[in-house]
């Protein structure tokens, strides 16, 4: 069995885990004002908000853990070191955005059915300040969150943090106004779904990652029928491609050969073969075990 790899490591400052020490710093500060805040004010969004804030701190904490364990050598006992560790902190914290989702209409049922005065001044202002403690938060992460799951479920937590603050923000202003207190647990159900909303995109995306699945955008039978076209190629089966994690690809599988080829020759097929899939489906990890005349299953997908 033979196997090659593309790297594709870009060589920048690495500036992740200082910029999540600095949001988990502002998120502590933004929870416990808010705690304080909602109960002297006796406002349920502010308290969401912070049970929301809270739920970050939490989340950031995992980001970074995973973000230092990443970087962790591979070794005999942890051949792939902690290369999902980033995945498996994706996963958490979209699932913990889900379950605070879910607390939040519970309590935002109960609001509107027993309706409480809130004490508006104060919503306004510690509204003001997560607004932004969390958008410099949101720009500290933004350019990892594009190309990182992990640092995307950070991003995620803030930026439903900042556009929570806005709506209690807006709330506050009504109470004071208007004296519409309804709108106090209102808004506490709209920040919970767009929790949901935001959440189980990024939930599913990384248990798929975690399941072994085809990545979506690869076609395994289009995969097959490029390498097919390779002359000295019989067939191509018991295939295999899943992502390790947001840099790797892997694909693993078994080639029939038409003839008993010399070990060489094989080299610059599977050369061929590497260049191929890595250009053109970004699979950077290729692992191909080469057969003649050997009697095993041949269908492309075979249950181990």
């Amino acid at each position: 069995m033979a196997h090659s790899h593309h790297n594709h490591n870009h060589a920048h400052p690495d500036l992740k885990g200082r910029n999540l020490v600095f949001s988990i710093f502002l998120n502590i500060l933004i929870t416990v004002a808010q705690i304080i805040g909602g109960f002297i004010s006796g406002s349920l969004s502010l308290l969401s908000d912070a049970l929301h804030n809270f739920s970050d701190v939490l989340s950031l904490v995992v980001s970074y853990v995973a973000n230092r364990l990443s970087k962790k050598k591979a070794s005999n006992h942890k051949t792939f070191g902690y290369k999902r560790a980033e995945i498996m902190a994706a996963f958490v914290n979209a699932a913990a955005l889900i379950v605070v989702a879910i607390i939040l209409i519970k309590e935002a049922i109960e609001r509107f059915m027993f309706p409480q005065e809130v004490e508006s001044n104060l919503v306004i202002w510690l509204s003001l300040f997560g607004i932004l403690a969390n958008g410099l938060s949101v720009f500290l992460l933004k350019k990892d969150a594009d190309s990182n799951m992990n640092m995307r479920s950070a991003y995620l937590h803030l930026l439903t943090d900042m556009l929570a603050s806005f709506a209690v923000l807006i709330g506050g202003l009504l109470m004071k106004y208007f004296q519409m207190y309804w709108v106090d647990p209102f808004l506490t159900f709209a920040i919970a779904l767009y929790l949901i909303y935001m959440g189980y995109d990024l939930l599913i995306d990384s248990t798929k990652v975690l399941m072994l699945f085809t990545p979506d955008t690869i076609k395994i039978n289009e995969i097959v029928n490029v390498v097919n076209k390779i002359p000295s190629v019989k067939n191509v089966h018991h295939v295999h491609i899943w992502q390790l994690n947001e840099d790797e690809v892997h694909l693993e599988a078994h080639i029939d050969f038409n003839q008993d080829i010399k070990l060489s020759e094989f080299d610059t097929i599977l050369e061929q073969i590497e260049e191929e899939l890595y250009h053109n489906y970004g699979i950077n990890h290729v692992n191909i075990q080469p057969e003649f005349g050997k009697c095993d299953p041949k269908n492309i997908i075979v249950q181990d």
